[in-house]
């Protein structure tokens, strides 16, 4: 079966220092992969990597068996490919619904995918017109999460999306990622810290560690003491 997102012998940089070395992994239809590590390994990059964000030095970037390791980051926004990035890259100053709206390639699209990303996250029902700007932090995130579910993505990149919300709300991520990926077969590329929420809707976990895959296996009763001994090195 052809990987939905395969990287190999991938490397890159900002100026002259090299940042990810030769990374390669591989995403199956459907599957959740949780990246894991310290803060400063790479994982940040990875992500920016695959969107092209961040050019490649070395290595590839294949969607669907496809190459776009050259493809600029706007075309492969179209490929069925999402991000919800760490930060809160939303455009502040326009409504929650033109914000919704980027996730599409057409208007006639939005009415289908927003009744099912609001019956996630039903605040977006009574905020439509609301600048985003003045949403609260948690209410952010989880705006750049729909955002990124409205196009029904073949692969999802993640980041750091549980960071700084209260257990309740991230109960609430699990349980809307998890439907994305029974329902739509979605698959997800994850990078946390939450290691019991990754724990809880993963499959398999790789570790990065100064730029390369340090360990790598299935969620299963050995996963977490891996993962915690690899944080704590």
């Amino acid at each position: 079966m052809t990987p939905v997102l395969a990287v190999s012998d991938l490397s890159s940089g900002y100026g002259g220092s090299t940042v990810l070395r030769e990374v390669s992994l591989a995403i199956g239809p459907g599957a959740i992969v949780a990246l894991v590590g310290k803060n400063g390994m790479g994982k940040t990059s990875l992500l920016k990597t695959i969107m092209g964000f961040l050019p490649a030095r070395r290595g590839k970037v294949m969607l669907d068996g496809r190459d776009i390791t050259a493809t600029p980051p706007h075309r492969r926004r179209g490929m069925a490919l999402a991000y919800a990035p760490q930060e809160r890259a939303l455009f502040q100053d326009l409504s929650v619904y033109d914000n919704l709206r980027l996730g599409l390639k057409a208007d006639a699209a939005f009415e289908a995918a927003f009744t099912e990303v609001a019956s996630a996250f039903p605040f977006l029902k009574t905020r439509l017109r609301q600048r985003a700007g003045t949403l609260s932090g948690g209410e952010q995130k989880m705006l750049i999460v729909a955002r990124g579910l409205m196009a029904r993505p073949r692969i999802f990149l993640l980041d750091e999306v549980t960071e700084g919300l209260q257990p309740s709300i991230v109960d609430r991520l699990a349980e809307v990622l998890s439907a994305a990926r029974r329902t739509h077969g979605t698959a997800m590329l994850m990078v946390e810290q939450h290691i019991p929420f990754v724990l809880g809707i993963a499959d398999s976990y790789a570790v990065l560690e100064r730029g390369e895959i340090a360990a790598s296996g299935p969620i299963d009763g050995e996963a977490r003491g891996i993962i915690d001994r690899h944080m704590r090195l």
